[in-house]
């Protein structure tokens, strides 16, 4: 019976460890639209994060189940610089530009032909080539279908919530789709990659002469308004990164933009228009740079607190507690940072010894339901007191000599009762000649008992 209750308890763990980690994140992610100062956008899916902490500035509709477009290309992007160099050569096939549908972007790639990894990412970003995503899908995986596995892959390590890729380039299929929550997730990792950031910013680019193909007439323009100066969409402060359409889809673009050090993230997803897509953006960002900027409530190595260790010596034994990270927030202007108090956690029962940059505690802040902390650690070592060292020691010692005195009692115990009286007095004149004599027997053994 014992055994049977076990299995099931083991079942049961076993399949909550197999549960989606999606399942688990969706209970912690508030999916309410979140509008404080009641702005009014047209598109039906949007987002304003801050990129460097995911915190969520602006949303309506951002966990609802859309077409993401040629968005999807900015994971196409993060395997290929994940898995490749951008020096590495791949080969257009035959089905990398036979399989793209008609009116689908393409860059005029040749069956055959040899680019790097660096030149398709080029055609990828910039004017949206949907063949060349499947060339570099091929390349990493081989085939489409592991392709998408890998994507999926990377979605769910991202924490998306509702991601489902088929493809590599976004072209129009029922099962292919995600939320403006994931893919300013994505966005937000394909922003640390700086080449990805490099080539998204970029307006114009020309493919160069290759093996297959022996004229430089192949000149691609950006389909990023925001980053084109002449379109009247432009946008100063735009530093990318990828738009999508399809007649499914509505006008889609992940778009990021940078401004007296603040950066942004904007998702726009099932847009009528261009020009709802881009005053959304251009709204969004305007209302995240003019009414939040970067406060830094914790520096690194700032000292949190001062705490006495128990026995610890006494030149080391008052520790400053001392911040691990700077802890910097996109907060409101109307927003005091010294209002905010901090919750700071120290660890139970510190004692020395301790060493130096050991983490004994963590300091957070609680900010809009969000949460922001970084660890505490010891400024510098902390060494445990000498005299405890030496009553340790000498308790030890005590410890062994006593140890020593029961297993001698034991092995000096007579053995044996009811023996005759003369067996007795033959034992006790024995026992006296050989204390008197010294020699051998339990002599020496009755001496340590005599003088303990």
């Amino acid at each position: 019976m014992k055994q049977l209750k076990s299995i099931v308890v083991f079942t049961i763990i076993f399949i909550m460890f197999l549960l989606p980690i999606n399942t688990i994140l969706a209970a912690d992610i508030n999916t309410n639209d979140y509008n404080p100062d009641n702005i009014t956008t047209n598109s039906p899916s949007v987002l304003l994060m801050d990129p460097e902490t995911g915190k969520i500035l602006y949303s309506k509709n951002a966990f609802e189940q859309r077409y993401p477009a040629s968005t999807t290309k900015l994971m196409t992007a993060i395997l290929a610089m994940e898995n490749c160099k951008l020096d590495d050569v791949a080969t257009v096939s035959h089905n990398a530009i036979y399989s793209i549908p008609v009116g689908y972007s393409h860059a005029n790639l040749q069956e055959g032909e040899e680019l790097t990894i660096e030149q398709l990412l080029n055609v990828l970003l910039i004017p949206s080539a949907n063949d060349a995503a499947i060339v570099i899908a091929e390349h990493i995986a081989g085939s489409v279908e592991k392709f998408a596995d890998m994507m999926n892959a990377k979605a769910e390590e991202l924490g998306c919530l509702n991601t489902h890729f088929i493809n590599p380039n976004g072209v129009h299929i029922e099962n292919h789709y995600s939320t403006a929550y994931d893919l300013a997730l994505i966005g937000k990792y394909a922003m640390k990659f700086g080449d990805i950031m490099r080539i998204a910013k970029v307006s114009q680019y020309t493919l160069p002469k290759t093996n297959k193909y022996n004229k430089e007439d192949r000149i691609f323009n950006a389909t990023n308004g925001l980053i084109t100066k002449n379109d009247e969409y432009y946008y100063q402060y735009a530093t990318g990164l990828k738009t999508g359409y399809t007649d499914k889809s509505g006008y889609c673009i992940v778009t990021t933009a940078e401004k007296n050090n603040v950066k942004l993230l904007v998702v726009v997803l099932g847009s009528d228009s261009i020009k709802d897509r881009y005053e959304d953006c251009i709204k969004l960002f305007n209302y995240g740079f003019d009414n939040y900027s970067y406060q830094k409530l914790v520096s690194t190595r700032e000292i949190i607190d001062n705490i006495e260790i128990a026995g610890a010596t006494n030149e080391t034994k008052s520790l400053n507690v001392i911040a691990k990270n700077d802890i910097k927030v996109l907060l409101k202007n109307d927003i005091n940072p010294d209002d905010l108090e901090p919750k700071i956690e120290l660890n139970k029962d510190l004692s020395a010894p301790i060493a130096q940059d050991a983490v004994i505690g963590k300091i957070s802040y609680e900010i809009d339901g969000e949460t922001f902390s970084t660890d505490l650690i010891a400024e510098k070592s902390v060494e445990a007191s000498n005299l405890e060292t030496i009553i340790f020691r000498a308790l030890l010692i005590f410890l062994i000599l006593y140890l020593l005195v029961v297993i001698l009692k034991r092995i000096n115990k007579p053995r044996g009762k009811g023996k005759s009286q003369s067996y007795s007095n033959n034992k006790r004149t024995q026992k006296h000649k050989r204390v008197k004599s010294k020699k051998g027997g339990r002599y020496k053994f009755n001496q340590i008992i005599d003088y303990l």
